[in-house]
C-alpha cells in the first residue's frame, strides 16, 4: 500500500501510529483514543459492495483501515465469522413497523462476537510475528467479557484478564466467563460498578511503566479494531434493508451505553452510508440521552437495570465523538475531558447552539422495556432481549414515514431469562441449548475489591481459584 493508514490520538499528544500499533496498544499513551487520521470515502465503492456476502464485505472495509496484506486479511475476515450459526452472519427480521438487524448469531449470542472473534485472530496474527506476549485487560458490563473470553481463549502469545461488576451482570453472562478454564483466561468479579471496573482499567493503562512491563492490550471498544469490525454490519444491514424497501435512506436505532456501537454507525455515516438519522437509546442511566437533548454531559449514580450493558455513567467512546464535535481540535478535547474527569460534568455550548440533525436520543425505563418485550412477543412471536427492547421503545418515538427504521438487536433473549420471565411470566420462549449447557459445567469464581492494588496483585500472580461443581438449572 502506497500510503498506509495512520492513527491519531483524540488528545493530540501522541505521534501518529500504524494500524498495528493502534490495535496492539489499544489506548494512546497520552490517554486518548485512536482514530484514523483520514476517514475513507466509501461512496465510490458502495455499488460494488451491495451484494457482497458478509465476510467479503468485511474484507473490503478492513482493507480501507488497515495495512495487512490482502491474503491474510481476507483469511482473518473469513475465519472471524466461521463460528456464526446464521448463513448471513447478520440477519434482517421484520418486527412490526421496524426491522431488526440480528447481530447475535455468534458463539456467545451477543453482537460483540462480531468484533471480538476478529480481534482475537488479529492479535494472534501480530503476535506470531512479535517476540513477546500480550496481556489483555478488559472491563465488562457482561457481554464484552464473555465475547472476549471466547474470542481469545487458547490464543497463542496472550493472556486475558477480565473485570466485571459483582452481582451486576446476569447469571448466564457470568457463567459464559467462569466456565472457560483455558490457562490464558482469568476473570474476576469486582465489588463495585462497571464504571469502577472501567476506571481501574484506564488507570492501569495510564501507568506507562506497568503498561510497558506487562505489554498491556485492550479488547474493550477503546480498541479501534472493535469499532472497525462493527462498521461492517451497518453497511451490510443498511444495504439489505434498502434492497427490501427501495429506500434511499434509513434511520437506525441503537441501544448503547458505552457509545461504541452507535459510534461505529456514526463512522459508517461519515464514510457515506445513507443513514438519515441515528437514534441513540439507553435505559435509566441516561447520561448520553441527556447530552443529545440538552448539551449537558453529567455523571450520576449508576442504576441497576434489566439491561446491564447500559448501566454506565461514563461512556468511554464519547471522547471520539467529542473529537469531531470540536472540529478535530485535540486541545479542546483535552480541556473537555479534564473538566469531566475533575467535576463529573461538562456543558457544550457548541451542541446547544448547533445540534447535529443526524442524532436523536431517548431513554426507556423498566416498565417501558418490559412492555415492549411483552407486546412484541404477543404481536409478532419475537422475544427481544431487554437491550433490544430499549432500542425498540425509543425507536417508537421517532417513527418516520420518510425512512424505514432499522433497530440493532444486540443479544439473544436467552442471555436474560430473568427479564423474560418478568415480562411474560415464563422464560421458555428465550431458552437456548448453548446457554443451558453452561449449567452442567464446573466453574472458577473469584471476587476481588474495587482497589487498584488488589488488581495489580491479581495480575502479577493470577492464582486460579479452585473449581466448584456445576450450578443446577433454575
Amino acid at each position: 500500500m502506497a500510503n498506509p493508514p495512520l492513527y491519531i490520538s483524540t488528545r493530540g499528544r501522541t505521534e501518529p501510529v500504524s494500524f498495528e500499533q493502534a490495535v496492539m496498544s489499544g489506548l494512546a499513551r497520552d490517554g486518548g483514543l485512536f482514530l484514523p487520521a483520514e476517514i475513507p470515502d466509501a461512496r465510490p465503492l458502495m455499488a460494488q459492495w451491495r451484494t457482497r456476502q458478509y465476510a467479503d464485505l468485511a474484507f473490503e472495509i478492513y482493507r480501507l483501515f488497515s495495512d495487512l496484506p490482502p491474503d491474510p486479511l481476507r483469511g482473518l475476515a473469513t475465519q472471524s465469522v466461521a463460528r456464526f450459526t446464521h448463513p448471513e452472519v447478520v440477519s434482517l427480521r421484520p418486527a412490526g413497523p421496524f426491522y431488526l438487524a440480528e447481530l447475535f448469531h455468534g458463539p456467545t449470542l451477543a453482537f460483540k462476537d462480531i468484533a471480538l472473534q476478529f480481534l482475537g485472530l488479529l492479535f494472534e496474527y501480530y503476535l506470531a510475528r512479535r517476540p513477546h506476549r500480550l496481556t489483555v485487560l478488559a472491563a465488562t458490563s457482561g457481554d464484552t467479557g464473555s465475547a472476549a473470553v471466547h474470542g481469545l481463549r487458547g490464543r497463542q502469545g496472550l493472556s486475558l484478564f477480565v473485570l466485571y461488576p459483582h452481582g451486576r451482570i446476569t447469571r448466564v453472562q457470568e457463567l459464559q466467563m467462569i466456565t472457560v478454564l483455558d490457562e490464558n483466561i482469568h476473570c474476576a468479579a469486582v465489588r463495585g460498578t462497571f464504571d469502577d471496573c472501567q476506571a481501574l482499567v484506564k488507570s492501569l493503562f495510564r501507568d506507562l511503566e506497568f503498561r510497558d512491563r506487562h505489554q498491556l492490550g485492550a479488547v474493550n471498544s477503546i480498541n479501534w479494531a472493535r469499532l472497525m469490525a462493527q462498521i461492517v454490519y451497518y453497511f451490510y444491514a443498511v444495504f439489505r434493508l434498502q434492497a427490501q424497501t427501495g429506500a434511499d435512506q434509513v434511520q437506525v436505532a441503537v441501544p448503547t451505553g458505552n457509545f461504541g456501537d452507535i459510534f461505529a454507525g456514526y463512522m459508517a455515516s461519515r464514510m457515506g452510508l445513507p443513514i438519515a438519522r441515528l437514534i441513540l437509546a439507553t435505559n435509566e442511566n441516561a447520561i448520553l440521552a441527556r447530552f443529545f437533548a440538552t448539551g449537558r454531559y453529567e455523571r450520576g449514580p449508576v442504576h441497576a437495570t434489566l439491561s446491564p450493558a447500559m448501566d454506565i455513567q461514563a461512556a468511554s467512546n464519547f471522547e471520539r465523538y467529542l473529537y469531531y464535535l470540536s472540529g478535530e481540535r485535540p486541545d479542546r478535547v483535552r480541556e473537555w475531558m479534564t473538566a469531566f474527569e475533575t467535576t463529573g460534568r461538562l456543558t457544550l455550548e457548541d451542541w446547544i447552539t448547533h445540534p447535529d440533525p443526524l442524532w436523536a436520543a431517548g431513554s426507556a425505563n423498566r416498565a417501558e422495556t418490559l412492555d415492549t418485550m411483552r407486546r412484541l412477543w404477543r404481536t409478532a412471536g419475537i422475544m427481544p432481549d431487554p437491550h433490544t427492547a430499549v432500542g425498540l421503545a425509543v425507536a417508537e418515538r421517532f417513527r418516520s414515514d420518510r425512512w424505514p427504521t432499522l433497530v440493532m438487536a444486540t443479544a439473544h433473549a436467552a442471555k436474560f431469562p430473568e427479564a423474560v420471565r418478568e415480562a411474560i411470566g415464563d422464560d421458555r420462549p428465550a431458552r437456548h441449548p448453548t446457554l443451558e449447557a453452561l449449567h452442567r459445567l464446573p466453574v472458577r469464581r473469584q471476587v476481588i475489591p474495587a482497589d487498584e492494588t488488589a488488581i495489580r496483585q491479581w495480575m502479577e500472580n493470577p492464582v486460579s481459584p479452585p473449581l466448584t461443581p456445576p450450578e443446577p438449572l433454575p
